[in-house]
């Protein structure tokens, strides 16, 4: 009898064991494939970026390499964040998540001040200190998500209650977001939105608090955008493009060009037309066009599928959070980094109107970069974790109260 029950416990122990011995080498396997996939984004955003900017380096500055060098400076400082991410766990910055928001909500208002912030293209976007362009848009994209995950995550007993559950955190999302849209950076303002929503809810946000603000915000989105005379050119250059085509037109023809220019195969690397003065900001927000021009329909749908296996690699890890404040964390990231791909690809060949978004690790840009990567290096760092119980009951006590109105 006692043999019995002592062989029962060694099997149970040895069936335990094997169980978590497949869940951490799934976790590292995981990590693995989606660190892979982040360093062949950022491979073939170097090449891109020095295919599309050479001649333009090489005219404005004497320097081909101008923009290659940047960007290849501005990985190893994002690698180095995202070595910081990957190895201190998530839960230290937690503690930051407040001081994080209003330093945000801080940068934010200093851009207007004149001498410390940069106007370019119409748009007050950066802070110049000490020579180093800075978008702190791209800083507060990462801080609310931080705010927004301790918050709600503490928030579950007063999820319940619009005062003294979620008034706070909306009144200081809608003042981060009034101080971006008034740079003005509608297509940041509507990707900060959408993040605050899925967070809400996800987090157990009653739906009959989130569709009064969600209808109350359209006025102020049709106003926003038909109340400016730019924006309301851009959505008829979004509907009819040929009507200006030496406009606000140009610029997504153009991008129409390069894109049926590659075909199937593409024309080949370094073999652009559109990149030599033909397609405005090639090298940032349009560089989907080129690889498509270069790379054929074929590259572009491997970039895709590289972004689709990342997307679904971080949903595993946003489902399989050890606690619910790591899953409202990695939700927000994987929600910041999939919509910017979407909405980028998406302007470029012209299913929504034209918005400054980059594509992620590739496209050229600092402050993109570093918190890009940062921002994947808390979500492997939460993929460590991953395969505890406790996100199971917290989730499912989640999905009870997300279907409720």
């Amino acid at each position: 009898m006692n043999a019995d029950i002592a062989q029962m416990r060694t099997d149970g122990f040895d069936c335990g064991y094997r169980l978590f011995y497949v869940k951490e080498e799934g976790s590292v396997q995981q990590r693995t494939l989606l660190f892979f996939i982040i360093v062949v984004l950022l491979s073939i955003g170097i090449v891109m970026i020095y295919s599309t900017s050479a001649i333009y380096a090489q005219e404005r500055y004497g320097d081909s390499y101008y923009y290659l060098k940047r960007q290849a400076l501005w990985i190893v400082l994002g690698l180095a964040a995202f070595a910081i991410a990957v190895n201190a766990d998530y839960h230290s910055i937690r503690r930051y998540s407040h001081a994080f928001l209003f330093i945000s909500i801080a940068l934010l208002g200093l851009v207007f001040m004149p001498g410390i912030g940069r106007t370019a293209g119409g748009a007050t976007r950066w802070l110049w200190l000490g020579g180093v362009s800075i978008q702190p848009s791209e800083i507060a994209k990462f801080s609310l998500i931080l705010y927004l995950a301790d918050v709600m995550a503490k928030k579950q007993r007063q999820i319940d209650h619009l005062w003294r559950g979620i008034a706070m955190p909306l009144l200081l999302s809608c003042i981060l977001l009034g101080l971006v849209i008034l740079q003005p950076d509608l297509g940041t303002t509507v990707l900060l939105a959408l993040i605050t929503v899925i967070m809400l809810f996800v987090a157990g946000v009653r739906l009959r608090f989130l569709l009064p603000l969600a209808l109350a915000a359209l006025p102020a989105l049709y106003v926003l955008v038909l109340g400016s005379d730019y924006r309301r050119k851009r959505i008829l250059a979004f509907l009819n493009p040929w009507a200006d085509p030496e406009g606000i037109g140009f610029q997504i023809i153009q991008s129409f060009i390069a894109l049926g220019s590659g075909g199937i195969a593409g024309l080949g690397l370094a073999q652009s037309r559109q990149k030599f003065y033909y397609l405005p900001a090639a090298h940032t927000d349009f560089i989907f066009s080129i690889i498509g021009e270069e790379m054929g329909l074929i590259g572009a749908c491997g970039i895709l599928t590289l972004f689709v296996v990342l997307l679904i690699l971080g949903m595993r890890i946003c489902w399989k959070a050890p606690d619910f404040y790591g899953h409202l964390l990695a939700l927000g990231i994987v929600s910041l980094i999939s919509l910017q791909v979407i909405i980028n690809i998406a302007v470029v060949t012209g299913t929504l109107p034209t918005k400054g978004l980059p594509l992620p690790f590739i496209s050229f840009g600092g402050s993109s970069m570093v918190l890009n990567l940062f921002a994947v290096g808390v979500l492997m760092n939460i993929g460590k974790h991953m395969g505890s119980d406790i996100a199971a009951h917290s989730l499912e006590r989640q999905s009870e109260r997300i279907v409720r109105i």
